[in-house]
């Protein structure tokens, strides 16, 4: 009887066992995905508000049609997804200021001391390197494991990219 009891015993420890090593691997692989989403989220908040004060500069420092074009639809479409990511902020209960980060800050520091040709270049430059590393962003958000996020991700990726090229197209031209 004493061995049956013991043996009893032993299934319910490793049943026990078991189970809470699954629930484990589970919050482990759960709390990678809610990082990367928080991640996404606050990066895409960032660098969207970077990108609205940057084209902020173009209305009042360029004459050239083509780069205040691409900066008042830069405008448009961050300020768009500025309130779809800062949904997804509400959504995930992320609590944090949103801040332009250090090094965009020196960015625009930078941009703002110059006029002219000097300027739109240097713009379109910054456009394209931050505009280069959404797509990176986007691409890998869409295959979150959180549907708001893959979608937030998949619906705004195609006008990032388009964004991507037409300052690309317009930095060609100037050269």
């Amino acid at each position: 009887m004493k061995n049956l009891i013991y043996l009893a015993a032993g299934i319910i420890i490793l049943f026990f066992v078991q189970a809470c090593q699954d629930k484990k691997g589970k919050n482990y692989n759960q709390t990678r995905d809610d990082q990367d989403g928080v991640v996404f989220i606050k990066k895409g908040i960032e660098g969207g508000l970077m990108e609205i004060k940057a084209s902020g500069m173009v209305i009042t420092k360029s004459n050239n049609q083509k780069v205040i074009g691409l900066a008042k639809m830069i405008i448009d479409d961050h300020t768009q997804f500025g309130d779809d990511l800062k949904k997804l902020e509400t959504d995930e209960k992320i609590t944090e200021p949103d801040t332009i980060n250090q090094a965009h800050q020196l960015q625009l520091n930078d941009l703002e001391k110059k006029n002219g040709a000097e300027f739109d270049k240097a713009y379109l430059q910054m456009i394209v390197i931050d505009h280069e590393d959404a797509v990176k962003l986007f691409t890998n958000a869409t295959k979150n494991s959180d549907s708001k996020i893959r979608k937030v991700a998949a619906q705004n990726l195609p006008t990032i990219k388009m964004h991507l090229d037409s300052a690309n197209a317009i930095c060609i031209s100037l050269k």
